[in-house]
């Protein structure tokens, strides 16, 4: 159980909240934003000591019962319902460090993709395994070490040597929400694993629009159907966005494709004959 980020989960989530959302009367002005903590433990069948002291990380841990009473009060989705459980330690958690093999039908199946840029990414935000369109759209990832293969810091800590930000990607206000709603999640699973809290630790130090965000306790985020690369040889490629999540190794498949016969999938094979000699820019 992480007590303090449990208890400031549950603040962020009940700051977002005015009396309006959840049936009650508005009353007089407010001093602060969102509910009283008054308010959710009503809501929530819970005595409001208890859940003071949850907020300020000096409960014991909460029973799967009172979690899913809090859950309805402050009207969680469902991804931070599972989070709000993982941080109290009643839901399974990964304990030791997050995988970074990749299994080698995988590591095939990117090779039968011609037609297809394909990567795999940790859960971590690390490419660990891609195939040749992937590296003439992106970068040749084999070039690079593992920390500069790392999307997260891509996306708030540009190269130094001055490439592309983020591959030139149209959404990257939207790809950086979704790092850190991962994240969340991926540091209440693996909270000894020191490349992942070495890398948080180095975004909020490095990128303050990261920390911004990180305060927020996001742990949801908008799928991303569609994606825009801004290539330096053939100009802006907008691809469709899959990516199929490899549960056994808490892994994603991200796979990037066209239309046949469309603009993006003749500028797609163009890449293909091109290889990676254009693809940093």
């Amino acid at each position: 159980m992480d007590k303090q980020e449990l208890g400031a989960f549950l603040r962020s989530r009940r700051e977002r909240l005015m009396p309006q959302d959840v049936g009650l009367p508005t009353g007089p002005r407010r001093r602060t934003p969102g509910l009283r903590r008054e308010e959710v433990a009503v809501l929530a069948h819970i005595s409001t000591e208890y859940y003071v002291r949850l907020e300020q990380g000096r409960a014991p841990r909460p029973s799967a019962e009172v979690l899913a009473g809090i859950a309805a009060a402050l009207r969680l989705t469902d991804a931070e319902s599972d989070h709000l459980h993982v941080l109290a330690g009643t839901a399974p958690s990964r304990t030791g460090l997050h995988r970074r093999d990749v299994r080698p039908s995988i590591l095939a199946l990117l090779e039968r993709l011609p037609q297809t840029a394909a990567i795999v990414m940790s859960a971590g935000f690390e490419v660990l395994a891609w195939n040749p369109l992937a590296a003439a759209l992106m970068e040749d990832f084999a070039e690079l070490t593992p920390e500069e293969r790392n999307l997260a810091r891509r996306a708030f800590l540009p190269p130094p040597d001055g490439g592309r930000l983020l591959y030139g990607v149209s959404d990257v206000a939207e790809f950086r929400h979704h790092v850190v709603t991962k994240l969340r999640s991926v540091v209440a699973r693996y909270p000894s694993d020191p490349a992942i809290t070495g890398l948080v630790d180095d975004l909020r130090a490095g990128s303050p629009d990261f920390a911004r965000l990180w305060e927020r306790h996001d742990v949801q985020a908008a799928p991303t159907l569609t994606k825009t690369f801004r290539h330096p040889v053939v100009g802006e490629i907008t691809v469709a966005c899959d990516a199929l999540e490899l549960t056994d190794s808490d892994q994603h498949l991200v796979l990037y494709s066209a239309p046949p016969g469309s603009p993006a999938a003749e500028a797609l094979a163009l890449l293909g004959v091109l290889g990676t000699e254009y693809a940093k820019g």
